[in-house]
């Protein structure tokens, strides 16, 4: 009876480990319009600790993120994204941020494609 609940125990605790992803990928919504913006959101991104892999598209404004999930979260990494000066769905930069960023960077202004520019 006891070798039995032993192995039992053992098993679950297995399959527990096994199930635990630390990596997850994800990816979400973040306002700007070059490559400046991209170098920034980037950086940004990648400096939340957790954050493994960072790439921003920039007509679709979607970030894609491979991320350690025991060390972060999404809301820290949009927290670090609005103190850079970009607008995420849930979060707005703050206008002193916004004001931070530079002048043809400034997307709520006008959200054009400016890639080709710089």
């Amino acid at each position: 009876m006891k070798n039995s609940v032993l192995i039992a125990i053992c098993l679950l605790v297995s399959t527990i480990g096994f199930a635990q992803e630390k990596n997850k990928k994800m990816a979400f919504e973040v306002d700007g319009k070059c490559e400046m913006c991209k170098m920034r959101i980037e950086k940004a991104a990648l400096g939340v600790p957790g954050v493994k892999y960072a790439l921003w598209d920039i007509p679709s404004h979607q970030l894609s993120l491979v991320v350690d999930e025991r060390k972060t979260d999404p809301m820290k990494i949009k927290t670090a994204l609005v103190a850079a000066g970009h607008d995420t769905k849930e979060l707005k930069a703050t206008q002193e941020a916004y004001d931070d960023i530079h002048p043809c960077c400034k997307y709520r202004e006008d959200n054009t494609d400016d890639s080709e520019k710089h």
